[in-house]
């Protein structure tokens, strides 16, 4: 009698979604003022996947606002909401820095944005390592993120796999050196961000009520 061999089931494709919060908000800005800040991050990376594709992981990465005390409660607020859609909140810094002038020797103070770039690219090649994703969908246009693709190579091809990199370029913003390095990339549209606005009202745990920032309309 011939064995019978069932056949396989196809395994979903695993997405993990990486998400520049700096490089997109001043992408979003440049579109639209700030029409697009109140934005679902679970909706927009649902919308970007393939059939086939399951979304495992969204992690956001960005830094408090400084000096700037009603930018910094309506990013708090976003980011409340984004913790209570089980995104993966991750925050840097922001370091004092001196700027001058080389004409006129006047100086001013600036802040530079530290570690969230860092944790972006140790996330995405931690999860790789640890065979969480078969693709990373990563939205930023910041180059200096091709080092994290090319770890990626290096650890896939240590541990036998083919993990795919796919680059989303915010709004108004691109970098030759994503789009090489990675296996795939296409600019983020209009469309799919403003169907994926968030209610004006979001219901957040313990009974918190997270509301539209008025500044944002």
């Amino acid at each position: 009698m011939m064995a019978m061999c069932d056949n396989p089931v196809p395994r979903s494709v695993r997405v993990g979604f990486y998400v520049d919060g700096f490089n997109l908000y001043y992408g979003l800005r440049s579109l639209r003022g700030r029409r697009y800040l109140w934005l679902d991050l679970h909706a927009l990376a649902s919308r970007l996947l393939k059939p086939g594709q399951t979304l495992t992981t969204i992690r956001y990465f960005s830094a408090h606002v400084r000096n700037e005390p009603g930018a910094l409660l309506r990013q708090k607020t976003y980011l409340a909401v984004l913790e209570t859609l089980e995104v993966d909140v991750v925050l840097g810094r922001f370091q004092e820095q001196r700027a001058s002038c080389r004409i006129c020797g006047a100086s001013w103070r600036t802040y530079e944005e530290k570690q969230s770039d860092a944790a972006l690219a140790a996330a995405i090649v931690g999860d790789v390592a640890l065979d969480l994703v078969d693709v990373v969908l990563l939205l930023s246009a910041d180059s200096d993120l091709c080092a994290a693709i090319e770890a990626v190579r290096s650890v896939d091809a240590r541990r036998g796999g083919k993990t795919r990199v796919v680059t989303v370029f915010p709004p108004g913003r691109r970098s030759d050196g994503l789009r090489l390095a990675s296996d795939a990339w296409f600019p983020l549209g209009e469309a799919i961000i403003r169907r994926s606005q968030l209610p004006d009202l979001v219901p957040g745990r313990d009974g918190a009520r997270y509301h539209r920032p008025g500044y944002w309309n």
